[in-house]
């Protein structure tokens, strides 16, 4: 089994950033992908961006690219989402996700193919 905790959500303005962290504990496999999802009031959860294994390619939804980076620390098996230029449609609960397996690309964006999720962070971002 395997446990994802989230931390780093909060307010901030327009402009500013956060910077998401994920620890993952439990079941410690090396194939893991890690991804970051959210959920909009009102919206259904969209993917946001994802590393994956072996060469820790990285895969960003369109709306965030060149604005968010996805990364990982493998000795502390944490995953970061680091958040620049945030927007007032930026505002969701940010969910850490894991996968077990090898995957690339757009195929991170399906949500059903992961296999553990967090419990959510908040990030609001005022205009």
């Amino acid at each position: 089994q395997v446990q994802l905790v989230e931390s780093g959500g909060g307010l901030v303005q327009a402009g500013g950033s956060l910077r998401l962290s994920c620890v993952r504990s439990g079941r410690i496999v090396r194939t893991y992908a890690m991804g970051w999802f959210r959920q909009a009031p009102g919206k259904e959860r969209e993917f946001v961006a994802a590393i994956g294994r072996p060469t820790d390619e990285t895969h960003y939804a369109d709306s965030v690219k060149g604005r968010f980076a996805i990364s990982r620390d493998g000795a502390s098996n944490t995953a970061y989402l680091q958040m620049n230029s945030l927007k007032p449609e930026d505002t969701a609960v940010y969910y850490c996700a894991a996968l077990d397996g090898y995957y690339s690309g757009s195929t991170y964006e399906n949500e059903h193919l992961w296999d553990y999720w967090g419990q959510g962070t908040q990030v609001t971002v005022s205009s």
